[in-house]
């Protein structure tokens, strides 16, 4: 009967196109027939057709047994077939492992280098502790085997046997030192002990710095890249523990870059160096600043190739040379920063965390504008090019081949053909980039900001582009559920505008009318993004900007408006609250000016204002928010007042009378809000305010309170009917709200836009209006300069300047010559005339950095207890939290899966001290094991004595010694106390006899002992035994004793 082979099943493949599965299915079927056979051959080729089956992911564990069948067979063919099943099929927990580790030492004791060889592959893939241990002794003689492969070989497995099983590497370790040390050991070896001292390196470095004397040799005379690769990785390690390694380090690593053309070993050079802290170690003397010029040249080079493996590691080393070289990286911003629009998103977010180490205030305006350039021009990422949406990466597959290669390439999607459009940018990508942006500007207290206005639009441009917040749930009027802002990029972006309105005073004003401008409902549209809700966070810090700062609004009646607005009662709970409390802030500077009197039309307008709020705030009495709840109704109560205050106030009779407003509305409730300015507190001032030495926390106020209280409930629902207070303050005052909306319309006011600072390259990366507005204040403020050229000043005429306009509106048509200023050259003084000039061209040159420096800034620091020092640290420093070295720069689990943790504990100094866990478990096991063979040797010693006692009692049965003896032996006293009774001397004479006897019967028995002890593999120790043969001493002295008496 003809049988297919493993050619045969993949052509059927082909040929059963579509068809797979039910062709798969029928080879199943067959190879478990097969693999039945008692035919070697046939069993060895349905095993080589499972394995193929099993890669395409077809459960073979059923046959587990059947590959230990074909791993026993004497071919070589067949054993190769066998460890392959093994090492695809077999896991740690497999049943037939156990059966299978006699097979594994067999093999490895095996005189054929390629039969060694299976077991030394299949080991690191199916070993669990237990079998580490056991296959440990088969595995050290390999050390010294003749064939390098085999040495090689065994020194991974035995890397694989320790982080299976640490305890392992103890004893392995002195053998594989042995093979380093070797300076005549085959470099393929040597470069495999090189690998597997790296990978322990790291975790317990310090017993391996006796090492680096033979490191430093294979570093330099070495000629294998990798092997080199890997010392360098180790010595990155030794050199933080043996400071004086660095001087020795240095001249190789340095010549290596310069000579190398190996990209591979160039970068791990520049990564040892700083990874070691040589370059750190080295800093502030001119050989450290000449190594560090080197490694950034160098990376440089790398970054221009074009090569995207390349340029992600340079940037990753330039993110390591940052922490300690930030002028020397920011030299090279240019090839940085074009890796910002990089189509792949893994080098964009290396420069993103780049380019916040190397920003100063040189360069903070050309970075922030390049990434706001970024998020405003490339296109929002829909969920089409969200890998998670991609079903061809999630859904299974089936084993299937064309016959035609042409097919294949025409079964490409057609995503992944590149063009060359700019990339989407996903929303979790913009929220970093905004993050980084918000970061570099604010870094130490806004130390690299010089111009305040146009970090205040950048603030209004990213909201702009702030991505949409992912919202779980709808909002809901609970605590629990409700939408948090906290989360949204936005409540960020909304706390840096409030901390500058609170930190600099000059820009205050700038800043509360961009908060301004968010807050009002009729540029919502404008100011946010047109789809989704992105930039709804910043509104929560924008309420408390207009609220602290409302005496600096320039449009209050607009504001009140929006913060009225009927659309706010479904914002986010936090947001909702800091509405409520900007709410009487705002009417306050509207209504609290006493200088002006209170005219009919004023009455009108505040008793409107107020009806308007009342409105707005009885809903939210019952809002589900406690926080929204209790400021809704103590200010509902407080307009209530206002309200019976304002309508209870009589106005002025005439135009020239003046009438006092109602203090309520002028001195109540401003000096509510009014008082001592609210500056930044560094977070631990709390922490160092004093304690008052009489402060009793524990004992009650007033012990009557709950009295009191349930007093007072009584008496308000006893008296609500007859009680005016009670009606004044839940009855409606009776306002006309007909004219609400007349007064709506009234108070409405013009638009006006902000004022900010026009850059020229602002114009990339800001909105057209931005643009605009700064143009229209730019030309305000230098319309008095003669230095200034207008372009869209008097376009009709042409070009002029502003001289042509003075002479045609002194002179108009006619030209007069006297009016023609006249400059007096002094060609005299050359030199003094060429000092002049030098001083000019110097104005000139400085006079664009002085134009962003219009005014100073002053920033306020945290305040705290201990004065301004501390608190500097404290406050917003921006400072990168990725700076600080990580004290574990790796995870715990290796490349190969399996948890190395044990082997950090792992000594290897004083291995043979005996206080390991493997010498403990051996001490145990050998005490065990000395116990059971101790019982053993007594049990049969006493089966002897007895055994020898009945011989002799079968030789001798006329003498009754024995039986004497006996008793004698038991009742020894008692026969001392018969001699001192006078007891004859026939008992002792017989007594003696025994004694005698005895003495002959112990010298034959530690030699029919010392028999059985051998049998046992001379495993009990004679200290043990010792004790035994004392006791029979005794006796026989006691025994001696008495005739001497006599």
């Amino acid at each position: 009967m003809f049988e297919k082979s493993l050619y045969d099943l993949i052509r059927g493949l082909r040929n059963h196109k579509g068809n797979e599965r039910v062709y798969i299915q029928e080879s199943l079927k067959e190879c478990r027939r097969e693999i039945k056979s008692n035919d070697m051959d046939l069993k060895a080729t349905a095993l080589m057709k499972l394995t193929y089956l099993e890669m395409f992911g077809h459960d073979m564990s059923w046959a587990s047994f059947n590959v230990l069948e074909v791993m026993s067979s004497p071919k070589y063919r067949h054993k190769r077939t066998a460890y392959l099943a093994a090492v695809q099929s077999f896991r740690r927990d497999t049943e037939v492992l156990m059966l299978a580790e006699n097979q594994l030492k067999k093999d490895i004791t095996s005189p054929t280098p390629t039969v060694i060889s299976l077991p030394l592959m299949a080991i690191p893939h199916v070993i669990n502790p237990s079998m580490a241990n056991s296959v440990l002794s088969d595995l050290l003689p390999r050390l010294n085997h003749s064939h390098a492969s085999i040495r090689k070989k065994t020194v991974v497995t035995l890397y694989r046997l320790a982080l299976v099983f640490p305890e392992t590497l103890r004893p392995a370790w002195p053998k594989i030192k042995e093979r380093l040390l070797d300076e005549g050991e085959d470099p393929s070896v040597t470069a495999a002990i090189v690998n597997v001292v790296c990978e322990l390196g790291w975790r317990r470095p310090q017993d391996f710095l006796p090492l680096a004397p033979r490191l430093f040799d294979l570093l330099v005379e070495g000629a294998d890249n990798w092997m080199k690769i890997k010392i360098i990785k180790l010595f990155a390690t030794l050199t933080p523990l043996e400071p004086r390694l660095i001087k020795k380090l240095l001249p190789p690593l340095t010549r290596l870059i310069k000579e190398t053309s190996a990209m591979s070993l160039l970068y791990e050079c520049i990564n040892g160096i700083i990874q070691g802290g040589i370059l750190e170690a080295v800093d502030g003397t001119a050989e450290g600043e000449e190594i560090a010029r080197l490694c950034v040249g160098k990376l440089r080079e790398m970054m221009e190739i074009g090569d995207a493996n390349l340029k992600y590691v340079a940037l990753l080393a330039f993110d390591k040379i940052v922490r300690s070289h930030p002028h020397l990286v920011s030299l090279h911003q240019d090839v940085i920063l074009e890796c910002i629009d990089d189509p792949d998103i893994s080098i964009r977010m290396s420069a993103l965390n780049l380019v916040v180490g190397m920003v100063n205030s040189d360069n903070l305006v050309a970075i922030a504008g390049r990434l706001m350039r970024q998020l405003r021009n490339a296109p929002v990422a829909s969920s089409a090019d969200d890998p998670a949406n991609d079903r061809g990466h999630h859904s299974g597959f089936i084993p299937a081949a064309d016959s035609d290669d042409s097919d294949a390439e025409e079964s490409l999607r057609q995503r992944e053909r590149k063009s060359n459009q700019t990339p989407p940018l996903p929303e979790d990508y913009r929220i970093k980039v905004i993050k980084r942006v918000l970061e570099m500007c604010s870094r130490d207290t806004y130390a690299n900001i010089s111009d305040f206005d146009w970090y205040i639009d950048i603030l209004v441009q990213l909201v702009r582009v702030s991505p949409a917040t992912r919202q779980t749930s709808t909002v809901e009027h609970t605590e629990i559920s409700d939408f948090d802002s906290r989360g949204d990029v936005a409540f960020d972006i909304g706390q840096e505008l409030q901390n500058v309105a609170v930190r600099v005073r000059s820009v205050r004003p700038e800043a509360v009318e961009a908060a301004q401008s968010l807050v009002l409902v009729d540029r919502r549209d404008q100011m946010f993004p047109a789809s989704g809700n992105g930039g709804q966070g910043v509104l929560e810090c924008a309420g408390w900007i207009v609220g602290e700062y409302a005496n600096l609004l320039s449009k209050p009646d607009a504001v009140l408006t929006s913060l009225l607005h009927p659309t706010n009662s479904q914002l986010p709970s936090r947001t909702l609250a800091i509405y409520l409390q900007a709410i009487p802030k705002v009417f306050a500077s509207i209504s609290g000016n006493e200088q002006i009197s209170w005219t009919p039309e004023r009455k009108t307008i505040i008793a409107l204002l107020l009806a308007r709020i009342v409105h707005f705030l009885e809903p939210l009495a019952t809002h589900p928010s406690l926080e929204v709840q209790e400021r809704a109704v103590e200010y509902l109560e407080l307009m209530r007042l206002a309200a019976e205050a304002a309508s209870g106030t009589a106005t002025e009779n005439s135009s020239e009378d003046f009438v006092d407003p109602p203090l309520l509305l002028t001195q109540a409730i401003p000096a509510l809000f009014t008082g001592l300015e609210l500056n930044p507190v560094a977070p631990g001032a709390q922490r160092k305010v004093p304690l008052p030495k009489d402060l009793d926390l524990d004992t009650p106020i007033n012990p009557n309170l709950h009295y009191l209280l349930q007093q007072a409930d009584i008496e308000a629902i006893s008296d609500a009917d007859e009680d005016n207070i009670y009606q004044a303050y839940n009855e409606r005052v009776g306002v006309p709200i007909e004219s609400s909306i007349t007064a709506f319309e009234r108070l409405e006011g013009s638009k006006s836009e902000p004022s900010s600072y026009q850059n020229a390259i602002e114009e990339e990366y800001l909105d057209p209006d931005i643009i605009a507005r700064r143009k229209a204040e730019r030309r305000e403020r230098y319309k008095d300069d003669p230095f200034y050229i207008d372009p869209d000043r008097d376009r009709e005429s042409g070009v002029s300047t502003p001289l042509h306009n003075i002479l045609k509106v002194n002179n108009g048509d006619e030209l007069d010559i006297d009016a023609i200023p006249i400059i007096d050259l002094d060609l005299v003084n050359k030199d003094r005339g060429a000092e002049q000039r030098g001083r000019e061209e110097v104005a000139r040159s400085t006079a664009a950095k002085q134009r962003k420096l219009r005014r100073g800034f002053e920033i306020m620091v945290d305040e705290t207890l201990e004065g301004p020092e501390e608190s500097t640290a404290s406050s917003r420093d921006g400072s990168r939290p990725d700076l600080v070295r990580s004290a574990q720069a790796r995870g715990k689990k290796s490349l190969l899966e399996v948890d190395s943790s044990g082997l950090g504990a792992l000594s290897l100094e004083g291995w043979g001290d005996g206080n390991s866990k493997l010498d403990i478990e051996r001490r145990e096991a050998e005490e065990a094991e000395m116990a059971k063979a101790l019982k053993e040797v007594e049990r049969l010693r006493l089966e002897m004595q007895r055994a020898a006692e009945r011989i002799q009692a079968k030789d001798g049965p006329a003498e009754g010694t024995l039986v004497r003896r006996k008793k004698k032996r038991v009742k020894t006293v008692k026969v001392e106390g018969a001699e001192e009774a006078g007891e004859g001397p026939k008992e002792v004479e017989g007594e003696g006899e025994a004694v005698v006897k005895k003495k002959k019967k112990k010298k034959a028995k530690p030699e029919e002992q010392e028999k059985e002890e051998g049998r046992n593999e001379g495993e009990a120790e004679e200290g043990l035994v010792k004790p035994k043969k004392k006791k029979k001493r005794r006796q026989v002295v006691m025994d001696e004793s008495v005739p001497e008496g006599n």
